[in-house]
Formats: C-alpha cells, structure tokens, sequence
C-alpha cells in the first residue's frame, strides 16, 4: 500500500511538473497580442485549433480568451516582427 501511494505522488508531481510545448516559441500570447515578447514555461496554456499557445499566467489567458480571434491576429503580427 505504501508503495502504491509514493508512486501514485511521484506520478503527480512529475504531471505537474511537465510543461508543454508552445507556438510563438513559447512567449506569451497575450503578451504578444500587446506588442511584448514574454517568455512563458507555458505552465499555463490552450489548446486554440488543435495548437497550444502560452501564457505568463491565468489572468494573460482569461484577457487573451476574451477575445481569441483578435488578440490571435495581432500576436501573429507582433510574433512575424521578431
């Protein structure tokens, strides 16, 4: 039993600590969407089209996802400029 819950925790802590792998390089694209280049662990992501885009934090996503379609024209704009 002991064994069972030290790998069930292992498990956990390894699923947490996987960050996945980004567009825009991993910077976030709420940051972009404003003309900033913000490094992200894209700790905090969506999926947008079967892509995963990052973010610096909940509040970046929530403001990006108000207004995916627009604010994703304008990171692609700011992201082509680098």
């Amino acid at each position: 039993m002991k064994k069972t819950l030290i790998a069930i925790a292992m498990s956990m802590l390894a699923a947490t600590a996987f960050a996945a792998k980004g567009e825009f390089d991993q910077e976030c694209a709420y940051g972009l969407s404003l003309g900033k280049h913000v490094k992200t662990d894209c700790s905090v992501s969506e999926q947008i089209n079967g892509k995963t885009y990052c973010f610096s934090s909940p509040e970046a996503k929530g403001k990006f996802m108000a207004d995916a379609s627009g604010n994703m024209t304008k990171a692609e704009e700011t992201y082509g400029r680098k």
